[in-house]
């Protein structure tokens, strides 16, 4: 037999013995996962195609992937999420530096689109709107009682495009219509910095967004000019964001070489992220403010500010979100967000809350049942179950939900009464100040400061006033309550009017002077003692 007759043979053998040994390579390094996967992959991919092809009624496929792509994903945690491709853009915005716009606040008021306020510089106030206004239509089309969501969608587009907004203006009988060029709109994330006396600033970050740290070196710059000695940083009600922004913040308060986090995960390595000693602000006093809803980021600086004794932590135990999750994008824009890792503080806590695989539902629940059990009112009733964690200095700090603060404020309830807590339900108080505000703009224009305008509104008789509103909405005036909560109502109907008529920091300084966790943080930097002390003998001996 000769060599060409033997080529078939050695050909045939040759891709025998390769199929052989790439299976037992696949076998012997990765068990049977490939063919389990692909087991897998089959059969869901022929249960489509059963469904496809032999359902009784016409099934739209596609849909039907879209529906169940979420429920596959909310088997694996509370946080891994899909986001379709027309909602991909809403989900990422507000982490965005900008989006493109017309350049108002608004809220829907008897289901008419309500213009709050006008964005500085924006393409709306370039024409000519004005807050109050009432928007009725966007190029034509119909924007009453349409939903807040749809509204947004109608008023942004793509930079440079127009949009015609027919409005009518209160006390003005003809319509009014506006040609408005949509332009880049900027997302704020560090929506309030001011001094609140002499020595102490304050800033409050609403999230970490791409544009965060510079507006937050910004803002610090500012304050410093001021006469800064030492900073309340709120971080209450911050959900959270991009990880490496709050490590870039955490860096600036930190000497060099201390651990920022570190994140681990199955397919993930450990990987650490360290300060690297050039913060500017390294031996500033600091207090960090926090509550249940400070989660993700907020989490990772509070807890690196803790776990390093770089400073005090106020407020409320945290929400525990301790996963990380990588966004990846589909061709179509969808966007799947995996959790791949979990991020740890310094000490090696692991703050994500306990959860259970599909158990979404008490998962979203848990903030309530904190609620119930009285944990926003008193420190008594958390009760510390993780694991037992040791700061730089030796404090001892719990893992297993969110971060514990050095120092407990919880809500005050003294002057809350059921008249008080109805008139918020049935959102009485939020309509009166927009009224109010609404009849009385060219008046309350005059006053440019919080302290200004404040001091003339408490010379209104706005508490009288609101119970006869609230009498006409179905509110019977209950005369013992409305004097028992007096103190509340007064201060959420002055800073809802501060609000519509000046801006969020002119709101958030009326607010400050009266808010418990805010004056708690003001006392420990006027008493010199923000930067932790290591325990005494009797602290580590102190039942925990």
């Amino acid at each position: 037999m000769n060599n060409r007759n033997l080529t078939p043979i050695f050909l045939a053998v040759s891709v025998v013995v390769g199929i052989l040994i790439g299976t037992f390579y696949a076998s012997h390094f990765m068990g049977n996962r490939l063919n389990i996967i692909n087991t897998g992959t089959n059969k869901l991919n022929y249960l489509l195609q059963l469904v496809d092809n032999n359902y009784v009624d016409t099934v739209d496929m596609s849909q039907m992937v879209e529906d169940a792509m979420p429920l596959i994903l909310s088997e694996l945690d509370p946080h891994s999420a899909y986001i379709p491709a027309k909602d991909a853009e809403a989900e990422t915005q507000d982490l965005k530096g900008s989006f493109s716009g017309v350049g108002i606040t608004f809220s829907m008021v008897n289901d008419t689109v309500n213009v709050m306020s006008i964005i500085k510089g924006g393409p709306a106030e370039k024409v000519g709107l004005m807050s109050g206004d009432r928007i009725l239509t966007a190029n034509g089309v119909s924007l009453i009682k349409m939903d807040q969501i749809e509204v947004t969608r109608h008023l942004k587009g793509e930079k440079g495009s127009v949009v015609r907004i027919q409005v009518r203006r209160p006390g003005q009988k003809a319509l009014r219509t506006f040609s408005v060029v949509r332009g880049d709109i900027p997302v704020v994330s560090v929506d309030v910095a001011y001094m609140m006396d002499e020595t102490v600033g304050y800033i409050h970050v609403k999230n970490f967004g791409e544009q965060t740290y510079g507006e937050f070196l910004t803002a610090m710059a500012s304050l410093s000019m001021m006469g800064m000695k030492g900073l309340v940083l709120d971080l209450r009600g911050n959900r959270g964001g991009y990880m490496h922004v709050a490590i870039q913040m955490a860096n600036e308060f930190l000497q060099e070489d201390c651990l920022v986090v570190y994140t681990e995960g199955r397919k993930s390595p450990r990987e650490n992220f360290r300060s690297d000693g050039r913060g500017s602000f390294q031996k500033l006093p600091l207090v960090i403010l926090v509550d249940e809803m400070s989660a993700s980021a907020s989490e990772i600086l509070s807890g690196a500010i803790q776990d390093n004794d770089r400073g005090t932590i106020v407020g409320r135990r945290t929400f525990g979100k301790g996963l990380v999750q990588q966004p990846m994008e589909f061709r179509d824009g969808s966007i799947v967000r995996l959790t791949v890792a979990r991020y740890y503080t310094p000490s090696g806590r692991c703050i994500q809350k306990p959860y259970e695989k599909g158990g979404g539902e008490e998962y979203e629940n848990d903030l309530i049942a904190r609620y119930e059990r009285g944990e926003f009112f008193s420190e008594d009733s958390i009760h510390q179950e993780g694991e037992k964690y040791k700061t730089s200095l030796g404090r001892t700090v719990y893992g297993g939900g969110g971060i514990m603060p050095d120092i407990f404020v919880g809500e005050d309830t003294t002057d809350v009464t059921s008249y008080y807590k109805k008139a918020l339900y049935l959102g009485l108080i939020r309509q009166f100040t927009y009224d109010f505000t609404d009849q009385n703009r060219q008046i309350l224009r005059k006053y440019k400061t919080s302290a200004e305008l404040a001091a003339y509104l408490k010379k209104q008789n706005l508490l009288e006033r609101f119970a006869a509103y609230a009498a006409s909405h179905d509110l019977p005036r209950r005369n013992l309550m409305l004097w028992t909560s007096s103190r509340l109502f007064e201060r959420n109907i002055l800073s809802g009017i501060i609000y519509n008529m000046l801006d969020t920091e002119a709101y958030q300084e009326y607010v400050n002077l009266t808010d418990s966790t805010v004056q708690k943080a003001l006392e420990v930097l006027h008493s010199g003692t923000s930067f932790p002390s290591a325990p005494t003998e009797s602290d580590t001996e102190s039942p925990q």
